[in-house]
């Protein structure tokens, strides 16, 4: 279990919308097992976080708060650093990404993420020594081995 993985803002946002069903159910799991394994989650996942919370209404702001508080304290929270911004301006103009996805991925990059959980990267592509998985697309069994070797 050397290897990191962090978490998209799409998994974050799934694991409070109950209406999603299995999707919420997932999130909600792979959520849990992260702070218990004290995986780093970027700032940036966070922000997106607030900001379509907000943006949506999908709860009152005290209790948006009080889950980023939850997040603060259950995950080693990484900011991106000037370094991380030259990194996703390169990958953004080599490897076609868009400029928020490839800050998220500089950024999980340089924490030593090996893993990013995502619905909305290229499933199965690999950037630099991360790889893109979208956990939605996983039988049970390919992701309880997914998280075990992780």
């Amino acid at each position: 279990m050397a290897d990191k993985f962090t978490l998209d803002t799409n998994i974050l946002i799934y694991a409070i919308d109950s209406s999603q069903g299995n999707k919420h159910t997932l999130a909600g799991k792979l959520l849990v097992r992260a702070a218990i394994m004290r995986q780093p989650l970027m700032l940036q996942s966070l922000n997106e976080f607030a900001a379509v919370v907000t943006r949506k209404r999908l709860m009152a702001a005290s209790q948006l708060v009080k889950i980023l508080q939850y997040h603060e304290k259950s995950f080693p929270i990484v900011s991106p650093l000037t370094e991380d911004l030259f990194a996703a301006v390169r990958a953004q103009q080599s490897h076609n990404l868009s400029f928020f996805d490839a800050l998220l991925w500089a950024t999980a990059k340089r924490a030593g993420c090996h893993v990013l959980l995502t619905e909305d990267f290229q499933d199965g592509r690999s950037l630099e020594g991360v790889d893109f998985i979208n956990p939605f697309k996983m039988t049970l069994r390919e992701l309880k081995s997914l998280i075990a070797n992780i």
